[in-house]
């Protein structure tokens, strides 16, 4: 598997100094998902953070402001991940069906990774997007935090979902809220599968779980936009 190298551009007002410009903001990045993954973000610390990237907790300081910055801009990486993703995966395609069918196996990707980033762990990010994600905007701080842009990579890509949408049936008048709907199904759906399982109908096993959410997430798209569902004739 080869390594590919893209920029992902993160807002700057998230970091002091981009940690993407140095052999130590590389490993503080990360470690820092490896360790949220491990022990969740209520648990992180940069204090704990230091001890496994092998510095101190002033460097990590050096780089963000507070772990909220540190984790919005993990978070903020993954969303425009995704956006590259779709758009390299939906070159020269035309319809708007396989569009969106091509954006939907996107997201619902859990562990099929086509690529080896250079040094973040897809697998362990895209974990802690599902258990972890919401605490970036489901708090206090939420309107200042979008006052700076927080979420423009977030909104962007709700937007890409949203404009496939449109062109399936421009007549349909919640475009956006289906796209931020889609997006927060497919994660929701995987954490209810394995923590519980009572409020969804999708059964966690590590090898279906991808085509499982997909098959979901399509029969809903079809059902809602009135089309034949792609994933039926499998």
């Amino acid at each position: 598997m080869k390594t590919l190298t893209i920029n992902i551009k993160v807002n700057p007002s998230l970091y002091l100094r981009d940690p993407k410009g140095t052999k130590l903001g590389i490993n503080i990045l990360s470690n820092s998902v490896l360790l949220i993954d491990d022990i969740g973000f209520d648990q992180f610390t940069f204090k704990k953070l230091a001890k496994i990237a092998g510095c101190t907790e002033t460097s990590v300081y050096r780089y963000f402001e507070n772990k909220h910055h540190l984790f919005v801009y993990l978070l903020n990486w993954y969303w425009e991940w995704m956006c590259t993703r779709v758009e390299l995966n939906s070159l020269n395609i035309n319809d708007p069906r396989t569009k969106l069918k091509i954006a939907i196996d996107v997201i619902a990707d859990v562990k099929n990774r086509h690529t080896d980033m250079a040094f973040l762990d897809e697998e362990a990010l895209h974990r802690v997007v599902v258990v972890e994600g919401t605490k970036a905007y489901h708090h206090k701080l939420i309107d200042e935090d979008n006052k700076e842009g927080f979420f423009l990579s977030y909104k962007k890509l709700c937007a890409k979902f949203a404009s496939f949408i449109q062109e399936i049936n421009p007549s349909f008048p919640y475009p956006r809220a289906m796209a931020s709907m889609l997006i927060e199904t497919a994660n929701n759906n995987i954490y209810f599968s394995e923590h519980l399982p009572r409020l969804t109908d999708i059964k966690y096993k590590d090898e279906t779980i991808s085509d499982e959410i997909k098959a979901l997430l399509h029969t809903f798209t079809a059902c809602i936009l009135n089309y034949e569902n792609p994933e039926k004739h499998k």
